[in-house]
């Protein structure tokens, strides 16, 4: 059963579907894979490696940029988000690509699809921003075949102890506790967000069959651009960390 912010966020994102294609269409078009904020390429991360012949599922694909990016270099792709109205971007793009692929309206939090269905499990923010992870952990444990590979982007715990709500902005100091974090309600119109400590996101990867292979923190290059954050936003994220990318791969 979809739970009460699970389906807040799929009528947000309903809401929000349109706006946020239009704003970040062009940025996150790029005709090779980048993850987050400041669209780093792929290829010199090195998170996903070589995919192709694998299964992969994609949490929280939005219009399905990466996926199609990916099923372009050969893998089995599926995609899965909570809002509708983001899949129906992702089918415009798919038919303009010229690629067919399975595309799932659901929760990260619950996904309707078998046990150890795939090699791959990742999302560039996406459903594990959006998903409570004491959820969306344990599901893309259980779809991952043993050996597989859990990836995701997401903002970095230190970001959240650093934003100023009053200033609007990140800022150089400790302003919210670190101990206790998990979620984060913003406006009502908004959607509702999580993130947890280090060592709590550590256990529960442990809990769940996972090892933790690498943590990438991201340190954008000097007057990257971003339709995502402001260049004040970047010139903090060249300091401390704003975003990272988790790698971790299931025991087996």
């Amino acid at each position: 059963m979809n739970s009460s912010d699970s389906l807040h966020n799929r009528a947000a994102w309903d809401r929000l579907s349109e706006e946020y294609q239009e704003r970040h269409r062009e940025f996150i078009g790029q005709p090779e894979p980048r993850w987050g904020m400041w669209q780093l390429p792929e290829s010199e991360l090195g998170v996903l490696g070589d995919v192709a012949g694998k299964d992969v599922l994609e949490l929280g694909c939005g219009a399905a940029q990466w996926s199609i990016l990916l099923a372009g270099q050969g893998a089995w792709v599926v995609g899965l988000d909570n809002s509708e109205r983001q899949l129906e971007h992702a089918r415009s793009l798919m038919e303009a690509a010229g690629v067919d692929f399975p595309l799932v309206h659901a929760s990260a939090e619950e996904v309707p699809l078998p046990d150890s269905s795939f090699d791959v499990v990742f999302c560039d923010h996406g459903g594990m921003t959006f998903g409570d992870p004491y959820r969306t952990v344990p599901e893309a444990a259980r779809l991952l075949r043993p050996g597989g590979l859990f990836a995701f982007s997401h903002n970095s715990p230190l970001s959240v102890i650093c934003w100023d709500e009053e200033a609007d902005a990140q800022v150089p100091r400790l302003v919210e506790p670190y101990f206790g974090m998990h979620r984060f309600e913003g406006p009502a119109d908004e959607p509702v967000a999580f993130n947890l400590p280090y060592g709590e996101w550590i256990r529960l990867f442990r809990e769940h069959g996972f090892r933790v292979d690498g943590l990438i923190e991201i340190r954008p290059p000097q007057g990257a651009a971003s339709t995502y954050r402001s260049a004040e936003d970047t010139q903090w994220a060249r300091s401390w960390p704003m975003e990272e990318i988790w790698r971790c791969v299931k025991s087996g």
